[in-house]
């Protein structure tokens, strides 16, 4: 081994050291937060599989951006990591094995080159600049001043008027990017790495959806997040987990319509909400769009929203709830439960809901429907059609959810196509009539989690009162409560969607259908498609109608909200444009002359887009056609 070597391998000693300094200190941040149970081995043992396919999938999404990550974390891990190991007698004197260490590090020179090609000489205006700007050279003096040094002893010291500059130049920039692991980019790498251990949502990497909120215990002190202090400690190590990709802000429609929410800057503002005596000055990537004035000073007893404080109360209030920041965040960052845990304080605590959406959860908590209307109206849209009651039937096979849908003339119509196909199919169902009260939706992604698990214990009452085999819904909202959320309280239902079960229907031979002629573009509902899986059987269904089908370029599991979630349209915060508008332009760049749709909110917002746009149709709707295109002896059911 060189004189150059031996010192490389102790300079990344002396920099592991410092590291480990660096990234304690922003450990003993977290511990300001509330404890957390955590299974460390089962997330230890699953952590290389979390890092090298979970995290990879998703990343694998920008081809450049996976490749560039490999070879550049690949590298400069594996490199590093060999060159320790070169403190071993009979390694450190292995020519063949410096060969590998160069090798390692010029693996990981060419992934800082790929992420300085990325920021030079144009940024991308998704990514964060300040000191992110420095870590290609960081990561390029670093690497390359370790290659030069693993080179020269690879060939026995040939080269050694390269290999001290080398040495020089890899211990300054291993310093610099020792010291990023405060405050800078690199405190993203043992942060990330912990917050998959100790992720709040483990079933995630289980090839689970776990996207229900968890149910919050009204009688603690403290109802909701006021402070940092009052997370979970793994969920401020997960704010820091945050590389600043900027995915989580491309993917935000709130972001595209113009209104005061970037899912990044609320992450950083979270990360730097923590530290005593921090401001968000540093902040160098988008802003929020029309940013309201805040204080903008940190500290882990100190309010995160208000005025000021970090984070404006309109950033919160403008969130759909998608979850399209979450779906696309490499390092699985749960940002909605962040968001709806700040709302709960403010709703629950304070009482500090935006104007617009205090009417409707007063109704709520008054008439158990937001805006009042009498429970036994539900079932008006059904006029002239026979709608069973499940209380007078005694029971049936399938209970049918209405929904908060029921009361508008839009979505009536949907419910009367619903309603008819499965009376042609032969469908032994009922409906729960005045005692289906709001599933509580609104309420709990508003914050009031009182009024929604009052609701969901009233509605868990009344269905264990009734037998039934399975729930149907035309509602992706309820479908995901009744399914995911109200196992919690004690309802644990089959539940589902209108679509998945026409599809059945379809298959199965108990509805016959005819070809339409016509083009259509399917927009996936926020809460069917990301909340809860179900792609394929609407396409499946709409497939078997024979119509032309084409895909909208954001669909999917990365499909763009409506904007009618999560209690946006009540929030009703002010940007420069409309969500729905946004999404039908992306509906008709697909030339398709139909939008299908799944659901009420997504009908209703969909269709408050004015000028010339495609036809919006629920799928119920575009079955029915298909069924009343055959001859009416053909529509029997199959025996």
């Amino acid at each position: 081994m060189t004189e150059a070597a031996f010192s490389l391998s102790l300079a990344i000693l002396a920099l592991a050291a410092i590291a480990a300094v660096m990234a304690g200190g922003r450990a003993r941040l977290w511990r300001a937060g509330r404890p957390a149970k955590v299974d460390w081995m089962r997330g230890l043992m699953a952590l290389p599989k979390r890092y090298l396919v979970d995290v990879h999938h998703v990343v694998g999404r920008d081809p450049y951006a996976a490749r560039m990550h490999a070879l550049a974390a690949g590298g400069l891990l594996g490199g590093s990591a060999l060159a320790l190991l070169a403190l071993i007698p009979p390694l450190g004197a292995s020519r063949l094995f410096w060969a590998l260490v160069a090798l390692a590090f010029a693996v990981a020179l060419a992934g800082g080159f790929m992420v300085g090609r990325r920021r030079y000489p144009e940024r991308p205006a998704r990514l964060s600049g300040g000191r992110f700007q420095r870590l290609p050279l960081l990561l390029a003096a670093y690497a390359g001043g370790a290659f030069l040094v693993a080179l020269d002893a690879a060939l026995a010291g040939s080269v050694w008027p390269l290999a001290w500059p080398g040495l020089w130049l890899a211990a300054a920039g291993g310093l610099g990017l020792a010291m990023q692991l405060d405050r800078g980019p690199m405190r993203h790498a043992f942060a990330g790495a912990l917050h998959l251990v100790a992720h709040p949502r483990a079933a995630r990497f289980e090839g689970r959806r776990e996207t229900a909120l968890a149910p919050l215990n009204l009688e603690a002190p403290r109802l909701g997040v006021a402070t940092p202090a009052d997370f979970a400690w793994n969920r401020l190590a997960g704010f820091d987990a945050c590389i600043q990709c900027g995915r989580c802000e491309v993917a935000c429609p709130a972001f595209a319509a113009g209104q005061p929410l970037n899912p990044k800057r609320l992450i950083q503002d979270l990360a730097t909400a923590m530290v005593p005596g921090e401001t968000n000055a540093a902040y160098a990537g988008s802003p929020y769009p029309h940013a309201r004035e805040v204080a903008g000073i940190g500290g882990p007893d100190l309010p995160i929203v208000g005025a000021g404080a970090m984070i404006h109360p309109d950033t919160l209030w403008s969130c759909t709830t998608c979850r399209a920041c979450v779906e696309e965040c490499p390092m699985m960052i749960e940002h909605v439960d962040a968001i709806v845990a700040l709302r709960r304080f403010q709703t629950l605590e304070l009482g500090a809901l935006p104007e617009k959406a205090a009417a409707p959860l007063a109704e709520l908590r008054y008439a158990d429907e937001p805006q009042g209307r009498p429970l036994g109206a539900r079932t008006d849209f059904a006029a002239g059609l026979d709608l069973p009651l499940i209380s007078a039937r005694g029971g049936a096979e399938v209970l049918l959810w209405l929904g908060e849908g029921a009361y508008d003339l839009r979505y009536g119509r949907t419910l009367r196509a619903l309603v008819r196909l499965l009376q042609l199919a032969g469908v032994d169902f009922a409906v729960l009539g005045e005692e289906e009260r709001d599933c509580g939706d609104i309420a709990r992604r508003l914050g009031d989690e009182a009024t929604f698990q009052r609701l969901a214990r009233a509605n868990i009452a009344t269905l264990a009162r009734h037998s039934f085999r399975r729930i149907l819904t035309p509602d992706p909202h309820a479908l995901h409560v009744l399914r995911n959320e109200y196992p919690a309280l004690g309802g644990i239902y089959e539940a589902v969607h209108h679509s998945a079960f026409l599809d059945e229907l379809v298959a199965a031979g108990r509805l016959g259908v005819a070809p339409l002629k016509a083009s259509v573009t399917y927009h996936d509902p926020c809460y069917l498609g990301r909340y809860n899986g179900e792609i394929d059987a609407p396409r499946r269904l709409l497939d078997r109608l024979g119509l032309a089908r084409v895909e909208m370029e954001r669909s999917g599991r990365r499909s763009m909200c409506c904007g009618g979630g999560g209690g946006a349209p009540l929030s009703d915060i002010e940007g420069e444009r409309r969500i729905p508008d946004i999404r039908m332009d992306q509906a008709a760049q697909t030339g398709a002359g139909i939008v299908a749709v799944a659901c009420p909110q997504c009908t209703a917002m969909l269709e408050g887009v004015t000028g010339t746009r495609p036809e919006v149709r629920d799928i119920a709707e575009l079955v029915l056609e298909a069924v009343e295109a055959i001859p009416a002896r053909a529509r029997e059911p199959a025996a």
